[in-house]
């Protein structure tokens, strides 16, 4: 006797499909109506956009994300309304950038004021850069060719550097640089020598005069090996024969030795 065939149950959840794709076409209508309220067409351009490659790839969150312009997180909350709708955040490392500037401006101003007849005149050069605030002698304006001796004409210029240096705590690297010509004299076998011996005059002159902290100074002597013009003209080793004193920041602090980095967190 062959066995009676059930009916098939209906599917009383059917509905659910149906609803589910009226939220979406809701949802799609009412993104409509936000990018065609902005001001901004190419914000609304990319609106569009950014629902149209959701609906494509099933992604709805990416179509929130891009409206409001912030990102999802891992829990599908967005962070969006902390920059406003629409909003645009600087990339870290440009807001990186800036605080580092920012720490010594006021230093900067008050030196380029002070040195303002030595920078007009082309002896001095005033700098912020990303490793701090750089103080660059040209050669003439501090040492006699060939020597670590510094001119007492320099002491005007070098004084209200030191003052600026006493106001702050950041640590102090002191640089000598030449030119790319040789040199061999009794008294410095190669340009190692000369540039050394130049920031060494300098680190005494800071220590024993001004009362700058022995803690606070480093040295380098960097020879011809960090140019800032070409060494084929008269004029480019000119300006490559100088000495730099360099206010360290935050940035510039973290490439010295420990020490020094323990120090000026205290």
């Amino acid at each position: 006797m062959r066995n009676k065939k059930h009916p098939a149950q209906e599917n009383h959840e059917r509905w659910l499909v149906s609803y589910a794709d009226f939220i979406t076409l809701l949802f799609a209508f009412f993104v409509v109506m936000f990018a065609t309220s902005q001001t901004d067409k190419g914000k609304a351009q990319q609106v569009a956009e950014s629902v149209k490659k959701a609906f494509e790839q099933g992604k709805m969150q990416s179509a929130v994300a891009a409206i409001l312009g912030g990102t999802v997180s891992n829990t599908g909350q967005g962070n969006a309304m902390m920059r406003g709708p629409g909003g645009i955040a600087k990339p870290p490392a440009e807001t990186k950038k800036e605080q580092q500037l920012a720490e010594l401006l006021p230093s900067y101003k008050l030196l380029t004021a002070e040195l303002k007849r030595e920078i007009e005149s082309g002896r001095i050069q005033v700098s912020l850069e990303a490793r701090g605030l750089t103080i660059s002698f040209k050669q003439a304006a501090l040492f006699p060719s060939g020597e670590d001796v510094i001119t007492p004409d320099a002491l005007d210029s070098i004084t209200k550097v030191a003052e600026a240096i006493n106001k702050l705590p950041n640590p102090v690297r002191l640089e000598g640089h030449t030119d790319s010509i040789p040199i061999h004299t009794a008294r410095f076998r190669s340009n190692w020598e000369l540039s050394a011996a130049r920031s060494i005059a300098l680190l005494e002159l800071f220590s024993t005069r001004f009362g700058v902290s022995r803690d606070r100074l480093s040295i380098a002597g960097y020879a011809d090996t960090a140019p800032v013009d070409s060494n084929d003209t008269e004029e480019g080793r000119a300006r490559n024969r100088r000495a730099d004193i360099v206010i360290l920041n935050q940035a510039g602090i973290l490439a010295e030795p420990e020490k020094i980095l323990s120090d000026s967190r205290k």
